[in-house]
């Protein structure tokens, strides 16, 4: 079957779901308002307004239900009616209301199933006794129309298949999710942890910084390849600032505030004013075009509580920016090369399955259209030049000026958007910039704005359940532990670990008295990737034996061999 048209049918089956759901608590719970229930990509959902909220324990009476229906087996019917008629018809729910009034023209669609009727543009199966395949997943916090200010809401998500096997499978997926957690394993592996002195304010442990320090340190060697230049600009700044670059229009309701010296100064939820400042910090040649700025910049956001998701939404957090100063004949080659740079990165964290999205003028931004054009053209000249397929999507750009997009698809198959790189011709005209040209006129620059990794948090806890807390050796905090089986041999432990540190190899040894079986049960249950297990036999060779996370075990290997080999696992190019 072609992609598309399974997509589509699976969108159709879910929004039935969807209608489904809504049946059941209309039969269980008459009082509670319905408003809006849309397919997603992985199921569908139904935003509501009960009288007492739904708990947990709501979600089994609400699937028998929904079973009852699948097998009274209802045809589905879709008509258009006049708005005067809809709304006599949804006289007491204000949401739909509200709906109807914005639907354009005369007449609306609605879908009934048995005695359910509801407000629909259409698209469902033909009966209710196609949806079996279904299951609730949970229950959340919501607002009508995604805005904070509008009235609170809950949500109540599923998601439905066409046959039991791939609802089987999505199941032990979900189960993997929970056994895979980032929250969970950062725990159990003592990666990091979060206090209620923070809320959403990470605290990372020893082997989380390290971590991080790797994974920035192989970035740093990349950009040193591609002649960046690394930068640091302060968290806080006046906030006139963040008005000129059009920040505070756009993020005041995020950002953090204070007074100083009787000054008002914002902490930055971005890092592009302050890399501009030090562009602006003095003229600029045509010869030093582009000029690449590197930053792994602190910013903070003041998300709210109930989206905060472990490292995945937090509210301070790092991100790996480079801000790109060039003429606009440049702009092509740089974008070229960035996209070579993010999928090079990627493909080292291995992922494979990756996404390009070109997203385009979103309703509110700046600049004028004509600049939204050429930056559009440009980014598809380059896109079309790398050769790489891609996806346009509307809408959906930067405030400042359309974006590239990557997004990634992890082991359990779901995807993230990390990467982008984002025109900006807006900016410099907010901040006057200019280099002086060959000519010798002043020209006004272009930035492009780049992000690798995005988040180095979020992608910190992505990377961490793609690999399910199974890290490959050169990310791994800890890469060996050392392991005696008796006392004896604790002196020639003692001469590996140190021949291993003097390579930088990140090892440890395991000073406890517990059995072999025991140091070696721990040593996977903490997920480290290589074990060296040191007994009589190993002390008179002067070799040492090699245990894998996976059990895989090599005898009588020469100390120097295996120092070579993790030398060359940690060296980033080879």
């Amino acid at each position: 079957m072609n992609n598309d048209i399974k997509n589509n049918d699976i969108k159709i089956l879910r929004h039935s779901a969807a209608h489904l759901l809504a049946q059941a608590m209309m039969r269980l719970f008459a009082d509670t308002l319905l408003t809006i229930g849309p397919a997603t990509e992985d199921g569908f959902f139904y935003d509501v307004l009960p009288v007492n909220n739904f708990k947990e324990e709501h979600l089994e009476l609400l699937t028998k239900e929904m079973k009852k229906i699948v097998a009274q087996n209802y045809p589905i019917e879709h008509r258009e009616i006049s708005k005067e008629e809809a709304k006599k018809i949804f006289f007491n729910n204000q949401f739909k209301l509200e709906l109807i009034d914005a639907i354009p023209g005369n007449f609306v669609g609605i879908s009934t199933q048995g005695e359910f009727i509801d407000l629909c543009k259409g698209g469902h199966v033909k009966s209710t006794g196609e949806i079996a395949h279904v299951v609730l997943l949970s229950i959340s916090g919501s607002y009508w129309r995604a805005d904070r200010n509008n009235q609170a809401l809950q949500r109540i998500s599923g998601t439905a298949f066409f046959t039991q096997e791939e609802l089987d499978a999505f199941l032990k997926r979900q189960e993997d999710l929970v056994e895979y957690d980032h929250r969970k394993l950062g725990k159990e592996l003592d990666l990091f942890s979060f206090a209620q002195e923070g809320i959403g304010f990470p605290f990372f442990h020893p082997k989380g910084q390290q971590i991080l320090n790797t994974m920035t340190t192989y970035i740093r060697s990349l950009l040193y390849k591609y002649n960046y230049e690394e930068i640091s600009t302060p968290v806080m700044l006046r906030q006139e600032l963040w008005q000129q670059s059009g920040h505070y229009d756009h993020y005041k309701d995020f950002m953090y505030f204070c007074v100083i010296d009787e000054k008002q100064y914002a902490v930055r939820p971005m890092n592009c004013p302050g890399a501009i400042l030090v562009y602006k910090n003095r003229p600029h040649s045509y010869r030093e075009l582009p000029l690449k700025l590197a930053e792994f910049g602190k910013v903070h956001r003041h998300e709210l509580s109930g989206v905060l998701h472990g490292l995945l939404r937090v509210r301070a957090f790092t991100q790996d920016d480079g801000h790109i100063f060039c003429s606009q004949d440049q702009i092509e080659q740089i974008v070229l090369e960035t996209i070579e740079l993010v999928m090079i990165v990627l493909k080292k964290f291995e992922f494979n399955d990756i996404a390009i999205r070109l997203s385009t003028r979103p309703e509110k931004s700046m600049g004028t259209e004509e600049q939204w054009n050429a930056a559009v053209q440009s980014l598809l000249q380059a896109l079309a030049k790398s050769g790489k397929t891609f996806a346009i999507f509307e809408g959906e750009g930067a405030f400042y000026g359309p974006k590239i997009e990557f997004h990634i698809k992890d082991s359990m198959n779901r995807s993230w958007q990390c990467g982008t790189i984002q025109l900006d011709f807006s900016g410099p005209e907010n901040f006057d910039l200019h280099y002086i040209d060959h000519t010798g006129n002043r020209v006004r620059p272009v930035i492009i704005h780049r992000a690798i990794l995005g988040s180095l948090e979020r992608f910190f806890a992505i990377v961490l359940e793609h690999f399910k807390g199974s890290l490959p050796v050169w990310l791994s905090p800890v890469q060996v532990r050392i392991l005696t089986i008796t006392d004896k041999q604790k002196e020639y432990a003692q001469e590996v670990f140190v021949h291993l540190r003097k390579y930088e190899i990140r090892a440890e040894i395991d000073r406890s008295s517990d059995q072999i079986s025991g140091k070696i049960k721990a040593a996977q249950l903490e997920k480290i990737p290589l074990m060296i297990v040191l007994g009589d036999k190993e002390m008179e060779k002067n070799s040492i034996t090699i245990r894998q996370r996976n059990g895989v075990q090599r005898f009588n290997v020469e100390l120097n061999a295996f120092v070579e080999e993790i030398v060359k696992e940690n060296k980033f190019f080879n």
